[in-house]
């Protein structure tokens, strides 16, 4: 099952969830969070979709750094004892086919991050690993923008660097029923390969990482879990390689899909003194 969020002639101004059959999205009454998703008998051809939103509303998004052993590798860090968790803004979040941002704060350094994305399907908590396919709702493709001189140089931590308006793009549907364990995941810039790796790859598998994460905190429905990137991003490469105006990003992971944007300078905020009278 592929479900996804449009926005279509007569859809809402939050959009209209849908189900990917064929050529068609059909309709369904409410999100897919919902358990049993009921058809409008409404369709729309694939062709006719206006917009593409993230799949879900996500309630918050939680990330994992460092879980590819060939990226800590490339990153000149040694592999994690437990999962290294963050936080990015729902603010971040964008869609398929999407425009990404360089912000006028920090456009120089704007890195790429292919992630497998989890969607959290029912309220978790103090799940155990054999159980945490069954909160899973499914799997979408996310990209986990960064800012990497506010990482690593300006703020030397993540908060502000991932989470720039625009710095979550996912999507462009959330895939159910397949196996995590070992899907090819790539990154493309302007069709060059950036990134490709597998999941296999992981140092936590999804089970673990669902399963550690609701022992530190509560997964709410819809909650997205990226679940860390493989090696070849840009700023570890030589020359390094950074997002551009025009740029066109794929984030393409076996059976989910293709996530698809392009990238555009943000207009600077012209800040006036405060005056006064």
């Amino acid at each position: 099952m592929k479900y996804l969020r449009i926005k279509a002639e007569g859809a809402g101004a939050g959009g209209s969830y849908g189900i990917m059959e064929g050529e068609y999205v059909s309709i369904i009454k409410n999100s897919p969070l919902s358990g049993k998703p009921e058809t409008t008998g409404e369709k729309v051809h694939f062709e006719e979709v206006k917009a593409f939103l993230p799949p879900v509303d996500a309630p918050n998004i939680i990330a994992l750094g460092l879980n590819y052993r060939e990226h800590a590798k490339e990153s000149n860090m040694a592999l994690p004892p437990a999962p290294v968790v963050f936080l990015k803004a729902v603010t971040a979040l964008t869609g398929h086919l999407g425009q990404i941002f360089l912000p006028a704060e920090a456009p120089d350094f704007v890195d790429y991050e292919a992630e497998l994305t989890i969607v959290i399907g029912k309220r978790a908590k103090n799940v155990p690993e054999e159980k945490a396919s069954e909160y899973i709702l499914g799997y979408t493709c996310g990209n986990d923008v960064s800012a990497r001189d506010c990482q690593m140089k300006i703020d030397r931590q993540w908060a502000r660097a991932k989470s720039f308006d625009t710095f979550a793009p996912v999507g462009p549907w959330i895939v159910t029923g397949i196996n995590p364990g070992n899907l090819r995941i790539q990154s493309k810039v302007n069709g060059a390969v950036m990134q490709d790796s597998s999941t296999s790859d992981m140092i936590f598998s999804v089970p673990e990482i669902v399963a550690y994460l609701s022992r530190q905190m509560t997964l709410l429905p819809g909650t997205l879990i990226m679940a860390g990137t493989p090696s070849g991003v840009g700023f570890a490469k030589n020359p390094q390689v950074f997002l551009r105006e025009g740029d066109t990003v794929e984030i393409d992971i076996e059976g989910v899909g293709i996530l698809k944007n392009t990238v555009r300078s943000e207009q600077p905020v012209t800040v006036l003194s405060a005056g006064y009278a």
